[in-house]
Parts: C-alpha cells; structure tokens; sequence
C-alpha cells in the first residue's frame, strides 16, 4: 500500500502546464529531456509530445530515476510560443519555446510552490500504444470506482476497461486524489476473475466479479500486503 502511494505521490511531481509567448509559433512535437530544480537538487523527466490523426497535440510524461513511464498527458495546449501541459491537473508546466524550438524553460507549480525547469529536445517523440490485453468478457468491460484503504490514508480511483474493435482490451486506473492521474495497465482474466497489474509500481489487483454483476471484489497486492476491496460498477454521472 505504501509503495501505491508512493508511486503516485512521486509520479505526481511530473505533471505541469507551459505558458509559452512569442510571435513565431514552433512546433513542440519530439522527444524532450530535462529536469525541474527543487530544493538544489536537480529532478530529471522525460515529455514525449506529438499530434493525433486530428493535428492535436498528446503526449506522456516519464521518470526514469523512478522507474515512471508512459503516463498519459491530460491536456497539451500550445498558444503561439507558448505550450501547457500536465498529467495531473493539480501540478503544471508553464514554459516558453526558445527561438530555434530546441528548448523550453519555464515554471512547475506544485502546492503553490513554483519551480524552474528546462527541457531540450533530442529527437523524435517515443510515444507507444497503450498496452493491450487479450478480449474480457462483456461483463468487465465500462468504468468501476473503489477505494483503497490503506493505515494512514485512502486512494480513490476509477478502473475502465473496454475491447477494441482489434479483439483486444485496454485499461486505465484514475488517481481521484492526485489530479487525476492516468497509469495504463496489463489485464489478464479468466472468465469474471481479473488480475488488474498498473505499468507504473509493483502492485495489482485481483478481484472477481459478483453474482449481480455490479461489483468487483477482491483485494489489492503489493509484496506481502493484501488489502481487501470492493469496486463498484459507476454510475453514468461518475464516469470520467
């Protein structure tokens, strides 16, 4: 539970939007390398930016020191020489282009704390499919909300899982208290049972289905640690 937690307090720190102003507008796609200045201490990430079929700007955002990567952007915005982006909506970045778009400074607000940063671009974006997993039953598939409880503190989140239109599945656990944080993750199941493992920590979730359909019960593992929880099927006004 401790290693959840922490994994996403520390995936947390690299989420923030970028105001960028000038009168040349740059494309930001590629591949950007960096670090944001904290304390005197220099804590290095990764942003991968590129545009969808529909010429909008996506990416993720990584770690490498923590072992944190592919984690979704929420929103990427560019504005002239400005560009924002963030994978928590409660941490961002705000940075300007420099003229040959080789580079970007800019300011990280966490907490009300604002913190220098500076990327510069060395190459392509690397961005990859979300992960994909053999086809769950019918019954898996839609948004679920639980809980886990943990000694010192609880983490809400939203499970979704679908198929593709590929045969495959596809799902995400949404951080409710940190931002909203996106981590992809591996399913693997067999009938209404689920082993539910995150791209981002150690942990996992093994629940199976109730006889009603409407939840998923089962536990969360990490190492020697089994927390018990039940996720609730969500309602249409909770989906995210």
């Amino acid at each position: 539970m401790r290693a959840f937690t922490r994994t996403i307090l520390s995936a947390s720190l690299l989420l923030l939007p970028i105001h960028l102003g000038g009168q040349t507008p740059a494309d930001p796609s590629g591949h950007w390398e960096g670090s944001v200045e904290a304390q005197g201490m220099d804590m290095r990430f990764e942003v991968d930016l590129a545009r969808n079929s529909q010429g909008e700007l996506t990416g993720i955002l990584g770690v490498p020191a923590e072992k944190l990567r592919g984690l979704p952007l929420l929103k990427v915005v560019q504005i002239g020489r400005a560009v924002n982006f963030y994978a928590r909506s409660d941490q961002t970045f705000a940075g300007d282009l420099e003229g040959d778009g080789k580079a970007m400074s800019g300011t990280f607000t966490i907490e009300g704390a604002a913190l220098p940063f500076m990327l510069r671009r060395t190459g392509d974006a690397r961005i990859e499919p979300p992960p994909e997993s053999p086809a769950i039953s019918k019954e898996l598939e839609g948004t679920w909300s639980g809980t886990v409880k943990g000694p010192n503190a609880s983490i809400h989140f939203m499970l979704t899982m679908e198929n593709g239109a590929d045969g495959m599945a596809t799902g995400r656990l949404v951080n409710l208290d940190e931002g909203g944080l996106q981590i992809p993750v591996v399913i693997t199941s067999s009938g209404t049972e689920l082993t539910i493992v995150p791209t981002v920590g150690t942990g996992m979730l093994r629940v199976s289905l109730s006889a009603t359909g409407t939840e998923l019960v089962g536990a969360w593992k990490e190492g020697a640690v089994s927390v018990p929880l039940t996720i609730q099927r969500a309602a249409a006004s909770d989906k995210k």
